[in-house]
This record gives C-alpha cells, sequence and structure tokens, in this order.
C-alpha cells in the first residue's frame, strides 16, 4: 500500500492495536485513535498520533471520524468473568454497532472490523476454518458470545451498503502486550517458574505483528463481507511450553493436570469472589475453553491476502525478550 492515508483506529492502547498503529505509522499513514478516558497510554507514548477522548458508545463519534478515509475498528472489551456479561455486550456489541453507523454518517469509504476466531467457536472433530460457525449457544463465556454478536452487528452494516473486512485473528503473541493477555499470562508464569503443571489444551498461535499485517492486507486486497482467519500454527499447551524451555533453559512442567482439578477449583473461585465482589483469578469460562482444542485453518488468508507467517518460535522469543525488557518477570505486573 504506497497511498497515505487518513485512518482511524480503536484499540490502538490495546494489544493488536498498539502493533497495527506502528505499522500504519511506519508506512507513513495519518492516524488519529479514539482513547477511553481511564485507558493507560503506554502503548502511545512518543507516537506521533491524534487522539481523541471518548468511547465506542458515544454519541458523536461521527465527528471524530470526519476526514479519514478508512476505519479500523480494533477495540474490544475482554473478560472471561461472567459478571462482567452487560460490559462485554455493552461495549463490544453496542459499541461495535454506533462505531460502524459513525463511519456510515462520517464518510469513512472502508472499514477493517476486528473479530476473533472466538465468533467463529471451536470445531470439535477438527479444524475450523471460516466457513465453519458453532452454534451462538455452545459458544462458551460472554466473551465468545459477545464477539459473535459483534460480527452480526457488522453483516447487518454491510448489508446496509458499508464496504467492511472482516478479520478473525487466533491467539496473537509478541510485543505490547502490555495487560497481559491470557497467553502472554501463560509466558510470564512460565518465566517466573509458576508454572508447576499444565492443562493440555491447544491453541492456534500467531506473531501480532503478522496480524496487524493481516489487517493493511485485508484493506488492500480483502473482500467485503468477507471473513479472514488471521493465524499461523496449532500447537497443543505441552507443544508451547517445549518451544519456551528450548528459548529460555527454563524446564517445561512435565505433570498435567486433568481437568476436574481447574473446573472444581474455578467454580467454588467464581462463586465464594463474586459473594464478595471480587475478580477470580481463574474464570470457571477460562477453564472450559481450556478443554477444549482451538484449532483453525489461516489458508484463505495466507492465499487471498498473501498474510505472513513468520514462525511461532520466533513469535514466542518476541514476546519471551518484550516481557523481560519492559520487567515483567517482577511481581509489580
Amino acid at each position: 500500500m504506497t497511498a497515505e492515508l487518513k485512518v482511524f483506529i480503536t484499540g490502538a492502547t490495546g494489544f493488536v492495536g498498539a502493533n497495527l498503529l506502528r505499522l500504519l505509522l511506519a508506512e507513513g499513514h495519518q492516524v488519529r485513535t479514539l482513547v477511553r478516558p481511564q485507558s493507560p497510554l503506554d502503548n502511545l507514548q512518543d507516537l506521533p498520533v491524534e487522539q481523541v477522548r471518548g468511547d465506542l458508545t458515544d454519541t458523536n463519534l461521527s465527528e471524530h471520524l470526519k476526514g479519514c478515509q478508512v476505519l479500523f475498528h480494533v477495540a474490544a472489551h475482554y473478560s472471561l468473568w461472567r459478571a462482567d456479561r452487560e460490559q462485554l455486550y455493552h461495549s463490544n456489541v453496542m459499541g461495535t454497532r454506533n462505531i460502524l453507523q459513525a463511519a456510515r454518517q462520517g464518510g469513512i469509504e472502508r472499514t477493517v472490523y476486528t473479530s476473533s476466531v472466538a465468533a467463529i467457536g471451536v470445531k470439535v472433530d477438527g479444524i475450523a476454518d471460516e466457513t465453519y460457525q458453532s452454534p451462538v449457544d455452545q459458544l462458551i463465556g460472554d466473551y465468545k458470545k459477545s464477539k459473535y454478536w459483534a460480527e452480526q452487528e457488522a453483516q447487518a452494516a454491510i448489508k446496509l451498503g458499508q464496504d467492511i473486512v472482516i478479520v478473525n485473528p487466533s491467539t496473537p503473541i509478541g510485543p505490547w502486550d502490555i495487560k497481559p493477555t491470557p497467553t502472554g499470562e501463560i509466558i510470564l508464569r512460565f518465566l517466573r517458574r509458576q508454572m508447576p503443571f499444565y492443562l493440555n489444551t491447544g491453541l492456534n498461535l500467531v506473531h501480532v505483528e503478522d496480524v496487524a499485517k493481516g489487517h493493511l492486507l485485508a484493506l488492500e486486497k480483502g473482500k467485503t463481507g468477507e471473513r479472514y482467519i488471521l493465524g499461523n500454527q496449532n500447537l497443543t499447551l505441552a507443544q508451547i511450553l517445549a518451544i519456551l524451555a528450548e528459548l529460555t533453559g527454563i524446564s517445561s512442567p512435565k505433570r498435567e493436570i486433568p481437568a476436574w482439578i481447574p473446573l472444581t477449583t474455578a467454580w467454588l473461585d467464581e462463586r465464594v469472589l463474586a459473594t464478595l465482589g471480587k475478580t477470580p483469578s481463574v474464570p470457571l469460562a477460562g477453564v472450559q475453553m481450556a478443554q477444549q482444542r482451538m484449532f483453525y485453518n489461516p489458508a484463505k488468508a495466507i492465499q487471498d491476502l498473501e498474510l505472513p507467517q513468520t514462525s511461532v518460535k520466533l513469535a514466542l522469543k518476541a514476546a519471551v525478550d518484550w516481557f523481560i525488557r519492559h520487567d515483567y518477570l517482577s511481581q509489580r505486573h
């Protein structure tokens, strides 16, 4: 993509958004970003980006979008705790409806909407691609359900004539994982030697910088109304930990824990802490998800968008190096 664009991006303070923002700036585009008043600005520090304060559900969003040609709607609320159900639907579903309506009113020419493989669901007897859709009532947890319904908002806007391409990242890993994500937490627990055992789930890992590049490729080459899985390699958690052991010299945990143990713990934890108004360290939905192998086929994005396939080993190394460089091994994080 050679022509300079005026781009509006949501979610630039987060993991995927921060990497996309840096790529947009590196390619010479002008960027305006929506920043919630309570969002930490670490991922925007010292970057030449125009910031507007607001929320996805604000009624004046179209004013902020005016003058921009392209929208990347990356922002989403992520939580696996059932007490956050209303916030998930408010931010992810109603927020998506609102920003897409604002894009229509504000003159946006093309939108790339960041959905997730969470919206597709898990194919129990195989590997899911873009043609598969789990029934919404079989999606585990309100986060996945909210992403499904948010994607339906995008499809509804497409039917009204908006030019929208949908991307479904799998499990990104790499730099600028500021919160960090659940996968980043696994890496950190490994680095801190706080993982005596593991529940052998399965994930499709992808370098977050490839995900960022996939957004630009979707803008350039994606077909209106299509969804593209931005992923790379399917691995069990045991395989991921073995790669981390090879990279760091830290011994990989040898004991695989039976699923009923964390399920029981999470069930009790969630109910007890809910009465105290506290958030459980391991939400029940997270353990239920981990019982499934969340494997996906990114062939469509590789073929149609030319999605890069940086090795997962390099992606894990990038994540490890970034966490160490930013002092995430200390307990203050």
